[in-house]
């Protein structure tokens, strides 16, 4: 779970759950703009460069990394125990991408320990029906649907994997299960495809 151990309890886990969070690898050289102050009063700087797909922009996060997000999506940060949990949200539909580091020793045991904690695990949630999973050699994926008590039937896919310097990631997409799932999926698979920690090499 998002840079906790087993016992590190129910606070942290409420502050990165879809529904707790209100609505809801690497990019080339770029020359960066200023963008809108984030709800944690740090700046975004985007980076319209044309690296990034249509529909998207490329960001460099004051957390420490870049990724592409949708064009009009707005950034947000909470403290969790340990780090930073950043959220981009959709204006219109109820998306929603979160990102935040891990402290587990594998992408496989941190999702395990998301999905299945007595305490406080995906499993536990109304409605909660794994709809897929699978796993490659740095990374674990779950997508699965769950009742939101204030937004309804939610779809969201978690994936995990270590990132380019070696530190393990989380980035989860979440909306409304009325979307096509492909709309849920496609912010995920751009911003992992695209992330990158400042430092690394990625490519």
């Amino acid at each position: 779970m998002v840079v906790i151990g087993a016992g590190s309890g129910f606070g942290v886990w409420f502050l990165i759950r879809d529904h707790a969070a209100g609505t809801g690898g690497g990019a080339g050289p770029s020359v960066s703009v200023s963008a809108a102050a984030s709800a944690s009063g740090t700046s975004v700087s985007a980076s319209p460069d044309g690296s990034a797909a249509a529909g998207y922009r490329t960001t460099v996060d004051p957390v420490g990394y870049t990724l592409d997000v949708p064009e009009g999506w707005t950034r947000r940060q909470k403290q969790g125990e340990k780090a930073a949990v950043v959220f981009y949200d959709s204006p219109s539909d109820g998306r929603q991408l979160q990102i935040f580091a891990l402290a587990e020793a594998t992408s496989t045991e941190s999702l395990d320990l998301a999905a299945n904690d007595p305490g406080y695990g995906y499993s536990r949630e109304p409605g909660y029906q794994v709809l897929d999973r699978a796993s490659g050699d740095a990374w674990a994926e779950l997508t699965y649907r769950y009742d939101d008590v204030d937004k309804g039937a939610r779809r969201v896919v978690d994936h995990r994997f270590r990132a380019a310097d070696g530190t393990l990631y989380a980035i989860r997409s979440s909306g409304p299960e009325s979307l096509p799932s492909d709309l849920v999926r496609a912010p995920l698979t751009t911003a992992v495809a695209s992330f990158c920690p400042a430092g690394a090499r990625c490519g």
